[in-house]
């Protein structure tokens, strides 16, 4: 397998009790792109990539056993220039504002969400830098 030189080199991953769901909550409320999506038995996802930006999240289905994979709560930063837009539409949504919009020391304006099953997404105008680093195999 030929490495995307063009994609993300760090992805999340999210695993949902229920992923149709979260891609629902995700893609509506939040405003993601849904790209490759991947159905397994009983409407599980097993594999399901969304964008923002230049970013990707990837999220799949949790598993009947436990396993290393399922996730726990995360807290993820979408990077926006226009927080106030976006939080007018999360409030519409009727979604859970767990961080009101606030302008920030270090210059962010933000506001963060929860999702579904009790992940946090922040939003706001931050956007560190990208750090140049060599990605070795």
């Amino acid at each position: 397998m030929e490495l995307n030189q063009n994609g993300p080199t760090i992805v999340a991953t999210l695993r949902y009790h229920d992923a149709p769901a979260a891609i629902r909550f995700l893609t509506g409320t939040l405003g993601l792109t849904a790209g490759e999506i991947t159905y397994g038995p009983d409407d599980r996802v097993v594999h399901a990539e969304l964008g923002w930006g230049n970013g990707t999240v990837m999220v799949s289905s949790r598993s009947d056993r436990p396993s290393p994979f399922d996730t726990g709560r995360a807290c993820l930063y979408l990077v926006v220039d226009d927080p106030d837009a976006l939080h007018r539409r999360v409030v519409a949504a009727g979604a859970e504002i767990v961080l009101p919009l606030v302008d920030q020391d270090y210059g962010s304006r933000e506001f963060a969400v929860g999702d579904p099953e009790g992940n946090v997404w922040c939003c706001g105008t931050y956007r560190p830098a990208a750090l140049a680093v060599t990605v070795r195999s």
